[in-house]
């Protein structure tokens, strides 16, 4: 798996970084072996001069490919290192190369193939000073401790650091996790909240703007019987007077559906929130389209929080909406009952009923989504009279009280 850096996070570019350490480390190993040469007191043949350099070449260049291939690296410098110091008479550093890559190898992740280096190497050190001689020993045994003590500890700080990326990966993938939940349920919610903005004007400006037509279009069909002057102006009249007020009650319905999106400095609507103890103005409205409206209550009627009422009031007020502009129906009739559970509405009427009614439109399922919201359910069919809208409202919110 690969685990976050301070290189693999961009804030160092991978190939130079690695040029750097290599670059680092060549001019140690170099500088240290110049100066073993220049303070020996005897100077070693060309060939074994020439393999010494080739070895440190090939162990400081090895170093570029640490993160690429770290298992290999460690093997192809631990090889120049142990031929290294038997052939060369200066000792320079070369076995940093080696420790170098060991610990990389366990900071990637490869702790099994590092602790198995790690072992071939103190096994072979010890078996080579075995064969020597006493008196021409190189590492003593107090050395030997040490290099195993130096080895173990280059394994255990690679593993330790794998195991602090490990942890700032998880940590860094459960901030990022949370970050996206978040963007998603703003998101979620500004999705909502242009849902319910949108029902609500597609709640008051249609029904408003069916009645008006419905409304207008009846005056149009009596003036065009070219009346009397008097009772065509008292047509007149009478329309204007409907069409006004209901202009003016979907006036006050906008202003306070738009009052969400007022700023926090700008005044709040003071309108009434529109509920089911306006019913009976919503019933005259339908009348004055020429639709018999009828209301029936059954039960108890009890006060309901208020975007329950609201939602209540809302699947009245659009299917008598689309009864005036679709049904072609002469009588409506509105039915509430209420239990001690929920409240039950239905509004049928003895129209043409719907053409499809397995195709609902944004009306109904406007109506829906608002029963649905608080764990109602609607449902709407033709009957052979006509059409009915049935929905249940439980009186417990979810989420709320009664």
């Amino acid at each position: 798996m690969v685990l976050p850096s301070l290189v693999r996070r961009g804030r160092v570019p991978v190939r130079a970084a690695d040029l750097l350490v290599t670059a680092g480390v060549t001019v140690f190993v170099v500088g240290w072996t110049v100066v073993s040469m220049v303070s020996a007191e005897h100077a070693e043949s060309l060939p074994r001069t020439l393999l010494g350099w080739a070895l440190i070449a090939v162990g400081c260049g090895a170093l570029l490919l640490r993160r690429e291939r770290p298992v290999a690296v460690a093997v192809v410098t631990l090889l120049a290192s142990g031929v290294y110091y038997p052939t060369s008479a200066y000792d320079g550093p070369l076995m940093i190369t080696f420790a170098l890559a060991l610990y990389t190898v366990a900071a990637e992740g490869r702790f099994v193939a590092a602790v198995a280096l790690a072992a071939i190497t103190l096994v072979a050190v010890g078996l080579g000073e075995i064969r020597q001689s006493p008196g021409n020993r190189q590492i003593d045994d107090t050395s030997l401790v040490m290099l195993a003590g130096w080895l173990i500890s280059l394994v255990a700080v690679g593993r330790a650091q794998r195991t602090r990326l490990a942890y700032l990966h998880e940590v860094e993938q459960r901030a990022l996790a949370a970050e996206r939940e978040q963007e998603a349920r703003a998101l979620q919610s500004a999705t909502e909240e242009r849902l319910r903005i949108a029902r609500e004007l597609h709640d008051v400006l249609g029904h408003s703007v069916s009645l008006i037509n419905v409304q207008s279009s009846a005056a149009l069909h009596r003036l065009g019987k070219k009346p009397e002057p008097a009772q065509a102006l008292a047509t007149a009249t009478e329309t204007l007077e409907a069409v006004k007020a209901t202009s003016k009650d979907a006036l006050r319905e906008l202003r306070g559906t738009l009052g969400v999106l007022r700023q926090a400095d700008e005044a709040a609507p003071t309108a009434p929130v529109s509920g089911l103890d306006r019913l009976g103005e919503l019933v005259e409205r339908a009348r004055s389209t020429g639709l018999d409206v009828d209301t029936r209550t059954e039960g108890i009627p009890r006060p309901l929080p208020p975007p329950l009422d609201l939602a209540a009031y809302r699947i009245v007020q659009e299917s008598l909406t689309n009864v005036t502009r679709h049904a072609r129906a002469r009588a409506a009739l509105v039915t509430l009952s209420w239990t001690d559970r929920d409240l039950r509405l239905c509004i049928e009427d003895d129209g043409e009923g719907a053409p499809d009614e397995h195709a609902p439109g944004s009306g109904l399922q406007g109506m829906a989504e608002r029963a649905r919201a608080f764990g109602g359910e609607l449902a709407a069919h033709n009957t052979a009279q006509g059409f009915r809208v049935t929905a249940r409202l439980p009186l417990t919110v979810p989420g709320g009280t009664q």
